[in-house]
């Protein structure tokens, strides 16, 4: 069990690491601070960076037919004493083959990497003004390079991404997985001076990044390329972020005939290592079918999140591991346990223990779990709390991690419990977490199995990483789940949260309300589903609110992404610090809604180089 000091969620944030386990007498129990909102949580930033000294900027001299004035959205500051840095002056058509000569490096390196594509579709109810998503799609992939980027499915092919007859949806929309791969990169034919035309707009900051922005147009046929406008940072000349349509992006709409239909695409990179920008966010939008002439009337309005992460583990890095294997000295014995043979309890809970680890690290291994962070002692903390507020001792302790992906579940591996990514977003408070957090908890304290002890034998996970969501199953049977629910009730009646229960009813309502217009959200792809039908923890319900869409200070559930960050070459996840944002209107508090993605652009930090004296 947790030190009680770090009882209070504010604490617990402060420390950001695991605590060892202890009991501590009830009446040390103290909390501070949980009343506190779980987007009110303060989390003490790290020390600045060092000041990176940027290089001078080229001036960009349009022709004089395209003169514009410097309008750059960089906050202005005070002049400062520096030394006068002498500017190199290009024209437009040296910045544009410079773009080229960049995008021809990263098209060429993003063959030899394999990340994970995740594509979450919402279709909305057509002249809704609540923008109210009434259909979902989703597809979880590899990125591979075939004779152009294809996606591997890593999950199971379902709705409008899974191969139909004609005849059994002969107006159904089919969208094809590998269009969403090639929405990474505005033409993978590249952008040169031949095809296009470049137009100079401005020059924007993004995040750190000062850039370039143009305007693109292909030259002759417009149905052929990207037209647009594109981000160019103005070190290397890496496009940062391009907006607009590619007409080589298909997708295919299923009836008698065929069509081909482009989506228009917001999609952003970010800088993983000095030099190399990768995409990781592409948002896409089409809520106008009249402006696409080739849409047939009945293309539904859609609003897509495509997120790409995993470059390192799925990168050329990963053939090189075996040279830093360190041979140490034979007199070199693990000291840790003294020798003896386990007595049969204790080689149960060791095999078990095995089957756990070996399931952790297969998942952490494919890019599905994150890597242990701290992210993770933040749920630890909560989860302490239910411990020590219900005086509830294990035998082993619990810890957390989370899953990468965004449909809504969370379930136990051993004496790890589980939760997606997706379902830590739109959590809108403390309370509804620990109702999550203290469900998965109850099948610990009731005894239930938590581990297929046949993932101890290492050659069950020997399989590829398209096969893992097939073979992995961690559902318990309606009577433990029946069970663990009425212990969660107890748990939460004896917890800090027992006061604001009526937040988490709120959100089951919001989740029961959605259940069957965004199935694919509110699915598992390992695990038990967030509220099977709702019976068991419906006293939780009856102590919310009814829902209601337009009132503004009611919010049941939170959108997609506004908690979490990943680190798409590491997999590592950080908390979205930021300051709340009021509602101005119902539309923008549609609850586990698609939005736009916009992330900070930051310069990818060099490590100080170790040199040996």
């Amino acid at each position: 069990m947790r030190s009680l000091t770090r009882i209070g969620f504010v604490i617990g944030l402060l420390a950001l690491s695991p605590v060892p386990h202890a009991q501590q007498p009830p009446s040390a129990v103290t909390l501070p601070g949980l009343e506190q909102a779980l987007d009110k949580i303060t989390v003490v930033d790290a020390a600045p960076p060092a000041q990176v000294v940027q290089p001078p900027a080229p001036v960009v001299t349009p022709p004089a037919s395209e003169q514009v004035a410097d309008k750059a959205t960089a906050p202005q500051t005070a002049p400062s004493p520096a030394p006068r840095v002498q500017q190199a002056t290009l024209s437009i058509e040296q910045v544009a083959d410079r773009i080229t000569a960049a995008e021809s490096a990263l098209t060429a390196r993003l063959r030899a990497f394999h990340p994970l594509v995740e594509a979450y579709l919402q279709n909305l109810a057509p002249d809704d003004k609540l923008g109210v998503p009434i259909h979902d799609e989703y597809f979880l992939g590899q990125f591979e390079w075939k004779d152009g980027p294809k996606l591997t499915p890593l999950s199971i092919n379902k709705g409008s991404f899974q191969q139909q007859s004609l005849i059994k949806k002969p107006f159904g929309m089919q969208y094809l997985p590998d269009g969403f791969a090639a929405m990474t990169v505005p033409d993978w034919r590249l952008l040169d001076r031949q095809r296009y035309d470049f137009t100079f707009v401005r020059r924007e900051f993004l995040g750190e990044a000062r850039c370039f922005v143009f305007d693109l147009k292909p030259k002759g046929e417009e149905a052929d390329g990207f037209t647009g406008r594109i981000w160019v940072e103005d070190r290397d000349y890496n496009i940062v972020r391009f907006n607009g349509i590619s007409r080589n992006v298909d997708h295919t709409l299923s009836s008698f005939f065929r069509k081909k239909i482009s989506f228009h695409v917001d999609s952003w990179r970010v800088n993983a290592l000095t030099g190399l920008w990768l995409p990781a966010y592409v948002y896409c939008e089409e809520t106008d079918a009249s402006d696409n002439k080739q849409a047939l009337p009945r293309l539904p309005q859609m609003k897509t999140q495509v997120r790409l992460w995993g470059y390192d583990l799925k990168g050329t890095r990963a053939q090189q591991e075996f040279t830093s294997i360190q041979i140490d000295e034979p007199s070199v014995q693990d000291g840790a346990d003294p020798a003896r043979q386990l007595s049969p309890v204790a080689s149960q809970r060791r095999w078990e223990q095995e089957a756990e680890d070996n399931v952790i690290d297969r998942l952490t291994r494919a890019g599905i779990l994150a890597p242990a962070g701290p992210v993770d002692g933040v749920l630890e903390t909560v989860l302490n709390n239910l411990l020590v507020t219900n005086n509830v001792a294990l035998e082993a302790p619990i810890k957390c991690r989370v899953l990468l992906t965004s449909p809504l579940e969370s379930f136990t591996v051993g004496h790890t419990i589980v939760m997606s990514r997706g379902l830590i977003d739109v959590l809108p408070d403390e309370a509804s977490l620990a109702m999550i957090l203290g469900h998965e908890l109850s099948h610990a304290i009731l005894g239930h199995q938590l581990i297929d002890t046949k993932f101890a034998f290492a050659d069950r996970l020997m399989i590829p990483d398209q096969d893992l969501l097939r073979v992995l199953r961690f559902k318990h049977s309606a009577a433990e789940e029946s069970a663990a629910n009425t212990k969660v009730l107890a748990l939460l009646a004896s917890s800090p949260y027992k006061d604001k229960l009526s937040d988490a009813g709120l959100f089951l309502r919001a989740v029961l309300a959605s259940a069957k217009q965004l199935p694919n959200l509110i699915q598992t792809h390992l695990g038990d589903y967030v509220l099977d039908g709702g019976q068991s923890l419906s006293p939780l319900m009856q102590q919310a609110p009814a829902l209601a869409p337009e009132n503004l200070e009611q919010i049941p559930a939170l959108p997609l992404g506004a908690r979490l960050v990943v680190d798409p070459w590491s997999n590592r996840l950080e908390l979205l610090r930021g300051p709340a944002v009021p509602l101005t209107s119902a539309r923008e508090k549609v609850p586990m809604a698609v939005t736009p993605l916009m992330p900070y652009i930051r310069y990818a930090v060099v490590p100080p180089r170790v040199t040996s004296r």
